[in-house]
């Protein structure tokens, strides 16, 4: 049993090390922004367009969170750059949003 107990706490200890990973992520909450992509386009960007999908403890996701969506919101036709934002909070509602300016 008492090797047991030692496993386990060896398990939970590596579990909130938290390795490395291509999202950083909060066990409690996550709100980030971040890039995506961008273009060798010049000078700032005049519109902004945006698409969402949303998840429900994981388990149901709706939405349409795609570049062209975003495009289309922003009445976008040259793309000067993409950001995408989530929030998460303990995996029980989370939001993606994809984020395109241009002109």
């Amino acid at each position: 049993m008492k090797k047991f107990n030692l496993v386990l706490a060896a398990m939970f200890i590596a579990f909130l090390s938290g390795c490395a990973s291509t999202l950083p992520t909060g066990m409690i909450m996550t709100n980030l922004k971040l890039p995506v992509a961008t273009t060798d386009a010049s000078g700032p960007a005049s519109k902004v367009g945006e698409a969402s999908c949303t998840s429900i403890l994981s388990m149901v996701a709706k939405g349409d969170c795609s570049i062209e969506t975003a495009k289309k919101n922003g009445s976008i036709s040259q793309v000067h750059h993409i950001d995408w934002q989530v929030d998460n909070l303990l995996g029980i509602w989370a939001t993606y949003k994809v984020v395109v300016y241009g002109e």
